[in-house]
């Protein structure tokens, strides 16, 4: 097979998005998706579920940033430049991300997983300019060279032994969103809707079932926020306790495999910061109300405040208690350039707390979802490493096709 040096230019049209004006409403809540940076996730495949839809309107006004299904999505600006995925549909994306419509020499998803691979190559580009702000325009993005096999027929090879990968990682993340729905769905029966088992007996008492209180997140449990060891001594990290930060969180309901973890030196100047497995993590600085929980003992960065649950029956309601708070924190946040929840804040907000009773039904029919969760999860990063196993491998030739 032939391989040779090609601009990205040369193997599709290149689109840079564009945000719609935010002062029209009638563009926003429609059937597109309206991607931005963070709805991709390093190594997810598709960009399949966006915080914010477009409508058809928005696609008159904006037709030529439309990229069509299976266009490859590159982020261009920002410190998340080289994040890439797979349009799972017709979309519009912002303008922090170029897309590229694969043209008939060249297969779609031999595409995403060449950008996949060559993401610091792009990144070095776009960091080595000197801005405040990296980036890396569409001129300069169409200008980067890679090699790639000729002949689309290999492209299509390669891509097939990746996709097999990430299609199992495709169906156990579907698996997990519906899991996890399915345990949403009877939270929010038994302690929104109040339809609980036995509630036909209980009395309705100030707005809330007879023996529930209202309480504070406080009373869920101990309130921790993480801190970041001193960056300037290279000895606090690179080591082997998880130091989690909101990207871990992004897209997981339970954190399996953190970025960066510290060592022993790291933790030991904030030993008071490690909390245990099974505790509940809300970002709460920058992106708030990203909900996870931690698979192990591990340290957080200060943007996250963690809840220890006073009793292991409060874990899942806990998770689910504190995801529905979302809302209420961005409005805290009061629309601040960088959206903040501090510690006093967060351990203030009011909650309905149930009685032991039903908290402990709820755990024992709920515990083995979040079980199976993990267990997928689980699966999937095993799968995603062995896939960036053989990533370069296929890409530098020394696996033959």
């Amino acid at each position: 097979m032939s391989w040779s040096e090609k601009k990205i230019s040369e193997l599709g049209e290149i689109v840079t998005g564009k945000t719609p004006s935010t002062k029209v409403p009638e563009f926003f809540g429609g059937e597109y998706p309206f991607v931005t940076p963070s709805d991709i996730e390093y190594g997810h495949y598709y960009a399949r579920n966006t915080e914010t839809t477009v409508t058809e309107l928005a696609k008159s006004k904006h037709r030529n940033q439309f990229v069509p299904k299976d266009s490859v999505l590159f982020t261009c600006i920002g410190n998340t430049m080289g994040k890439c995925a797979i349009a799972a549909q017709e979309c519009l994306t912002n303008q922090q991300i170029n897309a590229v419509v694969a043209n008939d020499d060249n297969d779609p998803k031999f595409l995403y997983y060449l950008l996949h691979h060559s993401q610091n190559i792009v990144r070095g580009i776009g960091m080595g300019g000197g801005a405040a702000t990296p980036i890396i325009n569409k001129t300069t993005f169409g200008n980067v060279r890679l090699q790639l096999p000729t002949d689309k027929t290999t492209q299509e090879a390669i891509s097939s032994i990746l996709s097999q990968y990430d299609d199992l990682i495709e169906n156990n993340k579907r698996r997990i969103e519906l899991l996890e729905e399915s345990a949403r769905q009877l939270y929010k029966e038994w302690f929104v809707r109040f339809r609980f088992p036995g509630h036909e007996h209980v009395k309705i008492i100030d707005g809330v079932p007879e023996g529930w209180i209202t309480g504070s997140v406080s009373d869920l449990g101990e309130v921790i926020t993480g801190k970041t060891p001193s960056t300037k001594s290279d000895e606090n990290f690179d080591g082997e306790i998880p130091f989690i930060k909101t990207p871990d969180m992004h897209g997981n309901t339970i954190v399996i495999k953190t970025k960066q973890c510290l060592t022993e030196r790291g933790a030991s100047t904030q030993a008071n910061k490690l909390i245990p497995k099974n505790s509940i993590l809300v970002s709460c600085i920058g992106t708030i109300g990203v909900t996870s929980i931690n698979a192990f003992p591990a340290h957080t960065n200060q943007q996250i405040n963690s809840v220890v649950p006073n009793r292991t029956e409060y874990t899942y309601f806990t998770f689910f208690a504190l995801a529905a708070l979302k809302a209420r924190m961005e409005a805290m946040s009061g629309g601040a350039t960088m959206a903040n929840v501090n510690k006093a804040k967060f351990s203030g907000l009011s909650v309905i707390i149930p009685s032991s009773r039903l908290l402990e039904s709820f755990h024992e029919i709920v515990s083995p979802i979040f079980g199976q969760i993990e267990i997928l999860a689980t699966h999937s990063h095993k799968l995603s490493e062995a896939r960036n196993l053989l990533l370069p491998k296929l890409m530098s030739e020394e696996i033959a096709v």
